[in-house]
């Protein structure tokens, strides 16, 4: 096992989170949001559980310039410089480059987690296992590694990974080497009748945007396959970790392509292996995901509420500012969710349509509720 001083870890916390509309918001996304009721958000989590593959001097939260002060309030002893901020939203691919470039310049022999904040994984102890293995993986092989949720259900909201078995691999990594296997496509997220043709073929796995891989490795793909943003950022190694960072981010970074990492890199190298999990993940990406993992009553409401009074009311989502009490008589297969400055009781089944009435709201009233 490669030793935890190499390792390092990119929280990637910079999203809106759009669908948890009205709860996460431009000012306030979701990452930031105690969401699960546990009196921690959902990127304090996160942070605590990388804290168990590397220390914290090697963890780094790659977010938008707006969420600087947000992210130094709820991690309190997060180094101030390993909070990089993008002066815009060009996507996964850039922030990715700026974080492992700058890596480099302190550890050429350094491991790299990319890992989303937001996301929920209940079997932690698995989760970190996995990423060992991968980390180990990563650093005796030039290998990109994404570590791949075994599906449960035919879903449509999510990317698969097509994967097959590989002989050559096997003996590479002593001990768990049968785990890796050889990523032969991404797809898009399907159809219905297509996801379930992926769940019975038995050898597909949801992409959860986890990533690992050796630095110097991610840098060569960079090299090969996206040569607009590895010159970009190479025009920095001298100014990494100093003084003058910050200034070449402001003024280079937003000529950087707009691009995601699985466009840029995934989708084109040949040296991308994935690694299957069951880790209770989800991405938490819609109030109806929240309500599908969450403990419910015996009518199968889902509430985060101090005062609150149900009748004839079932499988709903209920989320309610502190101090706020509730009566709800009636209602079946229901979001409701009071961020005090707007009120949202929309269908459950017809939540994908969130996203667009949150645009609407801002163009007839405002962008104070964006």
């Amino acid at each position: 096992m490669n030793n935890q001083i190499n390792n390092y870890v990119l929280i990637m916390a910079g999203g809106v989170g759009s669908r948890f509309w009205p709860k996460s918001r431009n000012h306030f996304p979701k990452q930031f949001i105690d969401i699960l009721g546990t009196g921690e958000s959902l990127l304090q989590l996160t942070y605590q559980r990388f804290l168990n593959i590397c220390p914290k001097e090697n963890i780094l939260i790659l977010t938008n310039k707006d969420y600087a002060d947000l992210v130094k309030e709820q991690l309190l002893d997060i180094l101030v410089d390993n909070i990089l901020l993008e002066p815009s939203r060009n996507n996964t691919a850039p922030c990715i480059a700026y974080a492992t470039y700058k890596i480099l310049q302190q550890n050429p022999e350094a491991n790299i987690v990319v890992a989303p904040s937001d996301h929920l994984i209940l079997k932690e102890h698995v989760f970190l296992n996995k990423i060992e293995q991968a980390l180990a993986y990563a650093d005796q092989n030039d290998a990109l590694l994404t570590l791949g949720i075994s599906p449960t259900r035919p879903d449509t909201g999510y990317g698969y990974i097509e994967y097959v078995e590989d002989q050559g691999s096997r003996n590479k990594v002593q001990g768990f080497n049968s785990e890796i296997k050889k990523v032969t496509a991404f797809k898009e997220k399907p159809e219905l009748a297509k996801a379930q043709a992926y769940l019975e073929s038995g050898n597909y796995l949801w992409n959860a945007g986890i990533f690992i891989w050796k630095a110097s490795s991610l840098q060569h793909a960079f090299e090969k396959y996206a040569p607009e943003i590895d010159t970009l950022f190479k025009s920095g190694n001298s100014l990494y970790n100093t003084s003058e960072e910050a200034g070449f981010i402001l003024e280079k970074y937003p000529a950087s392509p707009n691009i995601s990492i699985d466009y840029a890199i995934l989708e084109k190298a040949d040296n991308i292996y994935t690694i299957p999990a069951d880790i209770g993940w989800s991405d938490l990406g819609t109030w109806a995901s929240l309500h599908a993992i969450a403990e419910k009553d015996e009518q199968l409401n889902v509430f985060n509420a101090e005062h609150i009074h149900l009748s004839n009311t079932r499988d709903c989502m209920i989320n309610l500012p502190k101090g706020k009490a509730a009566v709800i008589r009636g209602l079946d297969n229901y979001i409701v969710v009071d961020d005090e400055q707007v009120l949202l009781i929309y269908p459950k089944s017809d939540e994908q349509e969130i996203k667009a009435v949150s645009r609407e709201m801002v163009q007839k009233f405002g962008s104070q509720y964006s």
